[in-house]
This record gives structure tokens, sequence and C-alpha cells, in this order.
């Protein structure tokens, strides 16, 4: 007598991409509805554009009185203060969105439902970080370019620029590249902490804290520990051109922040797999 094994049928080749493509949708669903992505997201355009307009008007209300060398810094590369000056509060809307996009859901006890579905849990992990990074991009690069043309043109008296000029498409690009990369860098430690507060705090001492710091400590030692923190290096790729002063290049940043979050998104994704939600 012979004993008949059932074997599993071989599931069709594109059933993965499949369910991953039903993940994004899931997850783009739950980012699209929570209230709080919502008025996020309209708290960094409105922050972004008012504060490039407040700025920008103040340095040019200012400019006979200003230093020489804080007049030629903006004339050198006026992308970057364009873009910086709105970047450097409208950039916290981001961090604190991209924690709550996974904290909230160990706080509320929903992951638990999440990971039900996706047994395997990393794959709701990518989905996850895949669609935020791409609404945080395409709003990040919209943003950027409002907010340059608005800071042209108020700027234009004193400096002219224009998106022809050397390195200044890539910058403002780089404005959207640098916000999708903050809100994956900001999801990751969200995903280690597991919870909103403490992960919010967390991203946001990377972001303002750690690099002042690091500005104290003594010689070439301050000097490349700051250069390389994440948010010093990755909004480089926002200036049009190298400052005499980096020591990194814009795309040597930006791939020195793409290497900080590489590093914390794998971090997470070990946690998420030996740890219980």
């Amino acid at each position: 007598m012979t004993t008949a094994t059932a074997t599993p049928a071989a599931e069709p080749a594109g059933h993965d991409r499949a369910g991953f493509g039903r993940l994004m949708v899931a997850e783009w669903t739950k980012i699209r509805t929570v209230r709080s992505t919502l008025w996020s997201l309209i708290l960094l355009v409105v922050l972004d554009l008012g504060f490039t307009a407040l700025f920008i008007g103040l340095t040019v209300g200012q400019w006979d009185n200003a230093d020489a060398g804080d007049r030629a810094q903006i004339i050198a590369d006026p992308v970057s203060t364009i873009l910086g000056s709105g970047f450097f509060l409208s950039q916290l809307t981001v961090c604190v969105l991209g924690v709550l996009v996974i904290a909230s859901e160990y706080s509320t006890g929903m992951i638990r439902a999440s990971l039900l579905a996706v047994p395997r849990r990393l794959p709701m992990l990518w989905a996850k970080a895949l669609v935020f990074a791409l609404v945080v991009l395409v709003l990040g690069v919209a943003v950027s370019f409002a907010s340059f043309f608005i800071g042209a043109a108020i700027l234009a008296d004193k400096v002219q620029v224009s998106l022809g000029d050397e390195g200044v498409l890539r910058a403002v690009i780089g404005g959207g590249l640098y916000l999708a990369m903050l809100g994956l860098f900001a999801l990751a430690i969200g995903a280690i902490v597991r919870h909103p507060a403490g992960g919010i705090t967390g991203v946001i001492g990377f972001v303002l804290v750690l690099a002042p710091l690091a500005a104290l400590l003594p010689g070439s030692i301050g000097d490349h520990v700051h250069a390389y923190l994440p948010s010093e290096a990755g909004t480089l790729i926002a200036k049009a051109h190298q400052g005499p002063d980096d020591l990194l290049t814009p795309w040597q940043g930006y791939g020195v922040f793409a290497l900080w979050t590489a590093a914390l998104l794998a971090l997470a994704a070990v946690l998420l797999k030996r740890r219980d939600a």
C-alpha cells in the first residue's frame, strides 16, 4: 500500500507582487483616511511657503544692514537660502508624521490586525515605508518648487536666480528628495521605539539638537561628526553648489543620509521580526 502525500500547488509567479500591491493599497488607505496625516501635510505646505515668504522678505528688507559675508553667501547660492528658509521648521511636520504613521498603530493596538493580515511582517513594513515615502516625495517636490518660485520672486531685486542656473533644478528637486528620506528616517525610528512621544523626541533630537552639539566639538573631529549627521548631510542635496566649508558634495551628503536611514530601517525590520506586537 502506498500513501499519497499532498503537495501544495505552486503559487503563480505574480502572486507575491499582486499581494504586495494589495498591501500598498491598504497602507495608502490607512494613511489617507487618518486626519492627522491630512493636517500634517497641510501644515507642511503652510509652514514651508509661509516661512519662505517671511524669512526671504526679512532678508530683503534688511539687505543694506546685513553683514557683507552673509550677503555674499546668499549671492553665491540663493536657492539654498530660499529652500532652507522654509524647510527649517516645516520639516518637523514630516518628522512627526513619519513617527505617527507606524508608532500610532502600536499605541492603539491596531498593529496586531495589520500583522495578522501579513504574518511574515516585513512586507507590511516595506509597503508602509514605500507608500509614505512616495506621498512625501510628491508633495515635497511640489512644495519645493512653490517655495523656490516665491523666494526667487521676493529676492529678485537683490539676487537673480532661475531654474536654468547651474545646480538649481537639482537642488529644488533635492528638497523633495530630502523630505522623503527624512520621512523614512522618522518612520524607522518610530518602528524601533514604538511609542509616538518617544519616537518624535528621538527624531527631533537627531534633526535639531545633535547638530549644534556636534559643532561644539573641537577641531576636525567636530567638523566631521557634524558633517556626517543625517540631517546635516541630507540637506546638502538642496544646495545648488558645494559650500567652501562643506566636507561632502550634495550627492555624497544625500548618500550618507540614505545610509543612516537604511541602517535604521534594517534595525526596525529585525526588531519587528523578533518582538511581540
